[in-house]
């Protein structure tokens, strides 16, 4: 390991097995580049220290007493603060929620501690999590460890954590990118599940209705085998989800690799990117070629029709839904929620909602269909690279327009496809470019050992100047 706080989750664990590392030396390191980088960064929310140093205690009596050990045991993981933690304040970025203390922990947060993994602390989001970028009325904003004048996206601010050592790794949410976008920005993995494959219980927004097949939870980390290792842990079906499934895990080999088609997507619908994003696209797309994989370009129809009824349901609906709660408190509200309102604003009816439901279920068909003997599909993740503090909005015309730059993201979370970001390059001006894998519902497996081919090719990871 260069520094213990830059290791690996197979690292650590290992380490602390072979009694090489202890866990309460491993969560002090951890605790120590929180205060480090926190002034810098203002990733966290909330970190619990005293539970961590007696878990982390704990943890080495396990050991020492020759306990059997999870897959995680000893390894500090974060949290985004709209996921339940028993006893810690998980406001969603809003005012409106900072009283909340969860009385429980969320399913994925109990199989993350029974696999032996030490939560630290939870990490920022814009307010109700309805940003590509992460700033509130509560905590304030969080900036990118590459350049602390850049956003570090959002809504998972996690990714800036992550990404400067102060987690091995951790767990964001997806509505429309927020676990991918950040990763890109941050130059860390993230991994956007099939609804339901890791359960939501226990997330604010619930996971129920529109938001639990547009929205989901999922793992990030600095490399796809942690990324992995984490998603293995969490995934499985749980009854507060109404879409889990008892699907089996399943591993891929290289002979099932062999030969596989992978498409680099092009449509209409989709914007221009520039010469570095393509430059990264094409980069890793040359590097699984040369592991014998066959990529060829793929047009895509029916994506233009996926985006705006993602923004249907992720706009209108969704805002729909929360007017009734922010009703009459609009002065205690960010203004980045004040200003998803506001576009978002739109007449929402029986006959429209009943409308895209099924329009949703017809273009998801036409997709998939497409995909049927190309499984993998590679993208940008994102138009742009991290963009400086305050120039992300909704606002239509803008140029940093999430409506138009992040509508490589978006398309998945409406046909409730698998996708991961990986990073890849590192721009002139400094900053990560990752590139978006993207599967067939329910074969996360296939798109995260591609994912790891990718990275593979690109070589070790890099840490950021921070």
């Amino acid at each position: 390991m260069k520094t213990l706080h830059y290791g690996t989750i197979a690292e650590i664990a290992e380490s602390v097995r072979a009694k090489k590392l202890s866990p309460v030396e491993i969560v002090a390191e951890h605790l120590e580049r929180i205060e480090e980088v926190q002034p810098k960064l203002n990733a966290f929310v909330h970190v619990d220290a005293e539970a961590a140093r007696a878990q982390a205690r704990r943890a080495e009596d396990a050991v020492r007493r020759g306990a059997e050990l999870g897959p995680l045991h000893g390894v500090p993981i974060t949290l985004k603060s709209c996921i339940d933690v028993a006893g810690w304040n998980c406001p969603a970025g809003s005012l409106l929620r900072n009283d909340y203390v969860a009385d429980s922990d969320a399913a994925l947060v109990a199989r993350l501690r029974a696999g032996g993994a030490i939560p630290l602390g939870n990490t920022n989001t814009p307010e109700f999590l309805m940003a590509y970028e992460t700033d509130n009325l509560v905590s304030g904003k969080t900036s990118n460890p590459w350049d602390l004048s850049r956003t570090a996206g959002g809504s998972s601010g996690e990714a800036a954590a992550i990404a400067s050592g102060c987690s091995v790794g951790g767990v964001g949410s997806d509505g429309g990118g927020s676990i991918r976008v950040p990763a890109h920005f941050c130059g860390i993995c993230g991994l956007k599940p099939t609804p339901g494959r890791i359960p939501a219980t226990g997330h604010f927004p619930p996971g129920v209705g529109a938001f639990s097949w547009i929205g989901v939870v999922g793992p990030m980390a600095r490399t796809v085998a942690d990324v992995r290792a984490l998603f293995e842990v969490m995934a499985g079906p749980d009854p507060g989800d109404a879409l889990s499934a008892p699907l089996p895990l399943r591993a891929i080999g290289d002979a099932e690799l062999k030969g596989l088609r992978i498409g680099i997507l092009e449509s209409d619908a989709l914007r221009k990117v520039g010469e570095e994003n393509h430059a990264a696209l094409q980069k890793a797309a040359n590097g699984l070629v040369a592991q014998g994989f066959v990529v060829e370009l793929m047009q895509l129809a029916g994506l233009e029709q996926a985006i705006e009824l993602w923004w249907f349901f992720f706009g209108p609906a969704i805002a729909h839904l929360f007017k009734p709660s922010v009703a009459g408190q609009e002065e205690k509200l960010s203004r980045i929620f004040r200003d998803y309102l506001q576009f978002a604003e739109a007449p929402v009816t029986l006959d429209t909602l009943l409308s895209a439901c099924a329009e949703r279920d017809l273009v998801r068909a036409k997709i998939l269909g497409q995909m049927r003997d190309v499984p993998i599909l590679l993208s940008p993740v994102s138009t742009t690279t991290a963009f400086r503090h305050g120039e992300g909005t909704w606002r239509p015309g803008a140029a940093q327009c999430y409506r138009d730059t992040m509508r490589f993201s978006q398309w998945l979370n409406l046909t409730g496809f698998p996708g991961a970001s990986v990073p890849v390059s590192v721009s002139a001006e400094g900053l990560p470019v990752g590139v978006q894998v993207i599967g067939r519902p329910h074969e996360e497996e296939l798109v995260l050992a591609v994912a790891e081919k990718i990275e593979t090719a690109r070589g070790r990871w890099q840490a950021p100047p921070i």
